[in-house]
């Protein structure tokens, strides 16, 4: 905004006016949250679950007009198709139940992020997380089927595993893909249990209750099949959520080594550093 106001693109009373508000706008029925990005590094997430399909394409139409970028999770066709009349860039995962358009310059990827899944039915919380990552900033590297019921599927990859800044292990069933991965690496392990498995597993309970209880040092838990929450994490800590906040002072122009950011947002970094 304040480059904006340089350029003369926008007047001084415009940008007080929309400072005022703290970029809020309201639908009536929701209350856009249009301030996101420049707190948190991304703009504001819609889930799907529980709105109509016209509350959906509504929202998903505002926060991409304002961010530029926008992620509908839980969601389906029938929104999928009424948000592709307003933005045909729009595409959609109906293994993941993604609706997401971006439309920012492209910008190199940050490296890092792993996503491994369990088993084939774990994909579809997998393919969440992956999506959200790779729409923060991250290059994404995908494991499919690499659960504990052959360890040898998880050998063959100890390359990958330990080339990862971070890994989001998804499982469910007695949800041990995890804890397994935990013990092989020194980096964030984020598990995420998913509602795979039998009567007994109490659709995903189970494996959250195991992970939870994890003997690996490093690992840390979502709830059961928030791919989302995951991904985003994940990109958190790569720092891929920084990425697009002006540098207020860069290591190239102080001489000292970079650091990872504390929080997203310059503002909000804790460093020892005057």
């Amino acid at each position: 905004m304040l480059e904006q106001v340089a350029a003369g693109a926008l007047s001084v009373e415009e940008a007080a006016g929309q400072l005022a508000s703290l970029g809020t706008e309201d639908l009536g029925y929701a209350l856009l949250d249009h301030h996101r990005t420049a707190r948190k590094g991304f703009s504001e997430v819609v889930y799907g679950g529980g709105k109509t399909p016209e509350q959906v394409a509504q929202i998903a139409e505002r926060v991409f007009n304002a961010a530029g970028v926008v992620l509908v999770t839980r969601t389906g066709g029938e929104a999928y198709a009424l948000i592709r009349k307003t933005m045909p860039e729009a595409q959609y995962s109906e293994l993941g139940r993604l609706i997401w358009a971006d439309r920012r310059p492209e910008r190199p990827l940050v490296p890092g992020v792993l996503v491994a899944a369990a088993g084939t039915s774990d994909l579809g919380v997998a393919e969440e997380a992956a999506v959200t990552a790779r729409l923060m900033g991250c290059e994404v590297d995908r494991l499919n089927d690499v659960g504990v019921a052959g360890l040898h599927r998880l050998a063959d990859r100890f390359d990958r595993l330990r080339s990862a800044r971070v890994i989001v292990a998804v499982a469910g069933m007695e949800g041990a893909l995890p804890s397994v991965i935990g013990g092989l690496v020194a980096v964030p392990v984020i598990a995420v249990p998913t509602s795979v498995g039998y009567g007994a597993s109490f659709n995903g309970l189970a494996a959250l209750l195991a992970m939870l209880n994890s003997c690996a040092p490093g690992v840390a838990v979502v709830n059961i099949d928030n791919g989302f929450g995951a991904g985003y994490l994940a990109a958190i800590v790569v720092g891929a959520a920084d990425k697009g906040i002006p540098e207020a002072d860069t290591p190239a122009k102080s001489g000292r080594p970079a650091a990872p950011a504390a929080r997203t947002g310059q503002a909000l970094r804790l460093s020892a550093d005057p």
